[in-house]
């Protein structure tokens, strides 16, 4: 089997909530440009569209995107409605509040808890739809993510979200949120080569209590919100050169291999890396590989 042939179902499936999704999903945030949002060069809007699409037609059901995903040319969202409007029942669109952007592009502080409805709201708009299937709080610096959590679970409650996640969190924040609603889903940074213990911690707490666990960056490792990784240590190319894939499929691999619960949000503008990344969810690694890249991995702290 080749890459294009390749669908999101060999990377198995793992619920948020009662909503089943293929552990291989997509991020929607470098449609727009890059991650900086108005910096960059954001893709050719018919070739997001037919990325989108395709993704689609991958098998690919969950997609994660936000309102604050754009730039002077593009909007995630909006390409999301474009291309995927009327949405397909089992498609499941996960978006973020917290971090805000005004109209020209410029950051805002943290949203308060009493401003988080107007973000649901402008999400809410752009997909065309009359809920969101998972809401995450994507926290900054807040020490406490209680009130912000608690204004969510209001809209949770009045039908606006169907079920909530919490992004960018401590233990202590995930056991916040656990005695106001339930929590289906932690969204962190988290990386092959990028070890942080909190991150670590935060995989296995989730592992035990049945939420599912979904990185970002984790093929751009450190290279964080500018770019994917261009570069990668000898071990990963040296699995990769014996799988026959590229250093960003053994990178999501590993990734998937963390736990059951573990969920893939890799994103692209170019339809051949698309298809790269839905197949790395069919790539089966050997304990040997597991063995040495965890051992990179616990060198990276």
């Amino acid at each position: 089997m080749t890459a294009e042939t390749i669908t999101a179902h060999a990377s198995g499936t793992f619920r948020l909530g009662d909503l089943p999704v293929r552990r291989i999903g997509f991020g929607a945030m470098r449609l727009t440009g890059s991650a900086a949002f108005h910096l960059g060069t954001a893709s050719d809007r018919a070739r997001s569209i037919a990325v989108l699409r395709r993704a689609v037609e991958l098998g690919v059901n969950h997609i994660d995107t936000a309102a604050f995903y754009f730039s002077s040319l593009r909007s995630a969202n909006e390409l999301i409605n474009t291309a995927l409007a009327p949405y397909a029942d089992d498609l499941v669109i996960v978006t973020k509040v917290g971090p805000f952007r005004d109209y020209y592009g410029e950051w805002g502080s943290s949203a308060r808890p009493d401003q988080l409805r107007g973000h649901v709201e402008e999400n809410l708009r752009q997909l065309g739809r009359d809920h969101l299937d998972v809401v995450n709080f994507r926290r900054q610096n807040q020490d406490s993510i209680a009130e912000h959590f608690g204004a969510l679970a209001e809209l949770r409650e009045a039908g606006l979200i169907r079920h909530l996640g919490v992004s960018g969190v401590q233990p202590r924040h995930l056991a916040e949120a656990l005695e106001i609603a339930p929590v289906v889903c932690v969204q962190n940074r988290f990386a092959l080569d990028r070890a942080d213990a909190v991150d670590d911690e935060m995989l296995r707490i989730c592992g035990e209590r049945g939420i599912a666990f979904t990185p970002f960056y984790a093929v751009a490792g450190e290279a964080g919100p500018q770019a994917a990784a261009d570069t990668h240590d000898d071990e990963v190319l040296a699995i990769a050169r014996a799988h026959g894939v590229s250093p960003a499929q053994i990178r999501i691999a590993w990734t998937l291999h963390q736990g059951p619960h573990v969920l893939a949000i890799p994103g692209t503008g170019n339809p051949d890396h698309l298809a790269e990344n839905v197949a790395a969810g069919a790539l089966r690694l050997t304990r040997e590989d597991l063995s040495r890249l965890d051992a990179l991995h616990a060198t990276t702290g």
